[in-house]
């Protein structure tokens, strides 16, 4: 059987999540105390095998603070019992959640007339750092409109059909925060820099003018010779460790030129060798 486990802050996303699941097939509960999930796994494996096996959970700031604390012991259990087990973790930057609260209207489960909202989020951070920290994919949803975060969630969790490990490529600006679903981020910032021609200021790392302009500097394809060897190296070994998901991050200041044209050569290259090759340009999606 297969479970997955949708966890993270109040207005982070989950229920959006949660739904995308249930519409690709998955029994899907929402804020099942842990404590009961042993059980609920165990009459799932009695079922016949032509029932359907794929169940997904909602864990949040509602399951009590020791059911919380109980989490990862449980969700360990019942991967040592041979239990397919995949950890999502939706977070936001606080100033978007509190946005998007005040545009919805809703009532955050931990604020009342003593605890404010920001109070509250502080809280629920610290409560659900036992399932942060153990999660497999963190997805951060500030950027992400409802449509881009369901297609991201399918493709990272449903649309995996290979055994192998799905490889996400994410470009991204360091002027804007390094993404927090990061596995591992490399930082081009010390490339020439497209951004400082008036003529390529406005076009992106997609563009053809653009890479002309960073295959003329030898730097470039060294850079890229360098990363894809280190990837070359320890793709695999990260592979032979059970991960199912590795988020590599390539950085650069704006996110729009170098980042951009990295990712594109980078994501050529691995998707001859890995059946689940997916890319991202964070910044192109404001």
């Amino acid at each position: 059987m297969r479970l997955v486990i949708i966890s993270g802050r109040s207005g982070s996303g989950k229920s959006s999540a949660l739904q995308l699941l249930e519409d690709e097939g998955f029994n899907c509960i929402d804020n099942l105390p842990t404590s009961l999930l042993p059980e609920l796994v165990k009459r799932v494996k009695e079922q016949p095998p032509e029932e359907n096996t794929r169940l997904a959970l909602g864990v949040d700031a509602r399951n009590l603070w020791q059911d919380i604390k109980q989490a990862p012991r449980v969700i360990e259990s019942l991967r040592a019992s041979g239990v397919q087990c995949d950890v999502i973790f939706l977070d936001a930057r606080e100033p978007v959640l509190v946005q998007r609260f005040s545009e919805t209207r809703r009532k955050h489960p931990l604020s009342n007339n003593c605890t404010h909202l920001l109070e509250a989020l502080n809280q629920e951070k610290e409560l659900l750092t036992p399932i942060s920290a153990m999660a497999d994919i963190v997805i951060d949803t500030s950027n992400l409109s409802l449509h881009e975060l369901r297609g991201l969630v399918k493709s990272r969790v449903v649309g995996e059909h290979s055994e192998g490990m799905a490889i996400l490529f994410q470009s991204f600006g360091f002027k804007y925060g390094v993404p927090v679903d990061a596995d591992l981020v490399f930082d081009l910032r010390c490339l020439p820099n497209p951004y400082w021609e008036p003529t390529l200021r406005k076009k992106t790392g997609l563009d053809p003018e653009v890479a002309e302009f960073l295959q003329a500097h030898p730097e470039t394809d060294k850079m890229k010779v360098d990363i894809a060897s280190f990837l070359e190296n320890w793709l695999p070994a990260y592979q032979k460790s059970n991960r199912s998901y590795t988020c590599i991050s390539i950085g650069c200041t704006g996110g729009r030129h170098r980042s951009v044209y990295m990712v594109e050569k980078l994501a050529s290259t691995f998707s001859k060798q890995f059946d689940n090759v997916q890319v991202r340009h964070r910044e192109q999606q404001k």
